[in-house]
């Protein structure tokens, strides 16, 4: 069974039709907000900075908060994607955890400065949100190989991965202009946003986790409505279950017969580590050393998100060029020389220690030193994030089996999970023991290149 059949298996013969495959690419449109707005660039540093009300704090409280969630998806991808391939079956198990990502998302309302009574709440949102959206991935990306063929299913998963960053773009615009309406030249009533939104009670950052569960509800019905899914087995439910479980069981004791996919989920394992930790702290990195609010996150968001949209989808066409890995390759050193950038920042210095006049107060947007070689390294981060997780989900399609394509992107999300923990772990430890958040970088530098390593050494099956 083993890594010579990979490639066959990677999709079938001829492609699913356009319709098919441009529902399916409509579910990483309808999920990227979540992440976007919610886990990156607006409701993370609304939590860290006004909800906890110290950005150190805040900090290591959203770590522990995002560790906890990675250790149990990690605990249970790899048996859930094996019980998907006994039962055949992926949608059903979609349809449950969108549902559980939306109510999660939904629950954010409810983080309000001054009243702690309703954190637990909050938490439990977040916690829900993380591990259904995880889920919901997982069985999406399953769903790949069997629409498109193995020469273009690079480009089809890069041109999901753009459609997501454009429903986050365009989530961003939304969060801007009903919180700041005075960018667009819209003046609501003294002390409110738009739709109403009380300004005081910080209603407009609230309303993001219920506004990214209702466009959820709407943007992913077409994949459930278009996009084919793979035929049941038939069998009863509790035999699907200790089908999946005994899958697992075996895939671990002969994992020795998988070595070369073992060694790109080691290096995924890290180097996505390394990748989320960037992407969920760079907003709240911004946040504590520059002061921005909702206003300046959000542009910043704005302006990745369009680096990104050309970067993912140019990166499907290298992919298919060139091969995933070194499509992969590329994208770590992007995001990794950004990473090295942000690092030389500080409030009152860049590169490492030449002196700039720190943010002056009621100034324009973006406009000390400090603020502008953060964007440039920005734009490097935002080159690499978008073709390293489209090259990788990839990647996965080319190595696996063609009948343990669930089970293998459920040790995907192990692999991606299993030590996701460590880092946001790491950076809540060291920032709370040292009092910095200049230390975030540097562990994820670290993880980026002790990943970058081990790919090298990961053969990729000729497509």
């Amino acid at each position: 069974m083993a890594e010579a059949t990979a490639s066959a298996g990677a999709a079938e013969a001829r492609p699913a039709s356009w319709r098919a495959r441009l529902s399916w690419a409509m579910f990483d449109w309808a999920n990227q907000p979540y992440f976007t707005v919610i886990t990156t660039f607006i409701f993370a540093p609304y939590f860290t900075s006004k909800v906890i009300g110290d950005p150190v704090q805040g900090q290591s409280l959203w770590g522990f908060t995002t560790a906890f969630s990675a250790v149990l998806v990690a605990l249970g991808a790899p048996f859930l994607g094996a019980i998907a391939d006994a039962g055949g079956r992926r949608k059903p198990w979609l349809l449950v955890f969108q549902i559980l990502l939306a109510f999660g998302c939904a629950l954010l309302w409810l983080a309000q400065p001054g009243q702690p009574q309703l954190l637990p709440l909050v938490l439990l949102g977040l916690i829900l949100a993380n591990i259904a959206a995880e889920y919901s991935i997982m069985f999406n990306n399953a769903l790949l190989p069997g629409l498109e063929t193995p020469r273009h299913i690079g480009r089809l998963s890069g041109i999901g991965w753009g459609m997501g960053y454009v429903g986050g773009l365009i989530a961003l615009f939304a969060v801007l202009i009903v919180s700041q309406p005075e960018l667009v030249g819209i003046t609501p009533p003294p002390g409110e946003a738009l739709l109403g939104l009380r300004r005081d009670a910080f209603e407009a950052e609230r309303i993001i986790g219920p506004a990214a569960a209702l466009w959820l509800a709407v943007f992913v019905l077409p994949m459930f409505l278009f996009t084919p899914d793979r035929p049941g087995s038939g069998q009863p439910f509790t035999s699907v279950v200790k089908a999946g479980i005994r899958r697992v069981i075996a895939t671990i004791r002969h994992i020795r017969q998988y070595g070369n996919l073992l060694r790109f989920l080691i290096a995924y394992m890290i180097y996505y580590d390394g990748l989320v930790a960037v992407i969920g702290f760079g907003g709240i990195y911004a946040a504590g050393i520059f002061g921005w609010g909702t206003t300046e996150l959000g542009l910043f968001g704005i302006a990745l998100n369009v680096i990104a949209i050309p970067a993912a989808i140019a990166g499907g066409w290298l992919d298919d060029r060139i091969g995933s890995k070194r499509a992969v390759q590329w994208a770590i050193a992007s995001v990794g020389l950004g990473t090295l950038g942000i690092l030389s920042i500080t409030a009152d210095s860049v590169l490492f220690g030449i002196a700039v006049a720190p943010r002056a107060p009621d100034v324009g947007l973006f406009s000390s030193t400090g603020e502008r070689v953060f964007f440039a390294c920005a734009v490097l981060l935002g080159l690499g994030m978008g073709p390293m997780q489209a090259a990788s989900r990839t990647l996965v399609a080319r190595l696996s089996p063609p009948d343990m394509v669930g089970e293998f992107y459920g040790l995907y999300s192990l692999s991606g999970r299993a030590t996701t923990f460590l880092a946001p772990l790491l950076i809540g430890i060291a920032t709370a023991v040292f009092s910095t958040q200049r230390i975030a970088a540097a562990i994820v530098l670290v993880f980026l290149a002790i990943g970058f390593a081990i790919l090298w050494r990961v053969k990729e099956p000729a497509h």
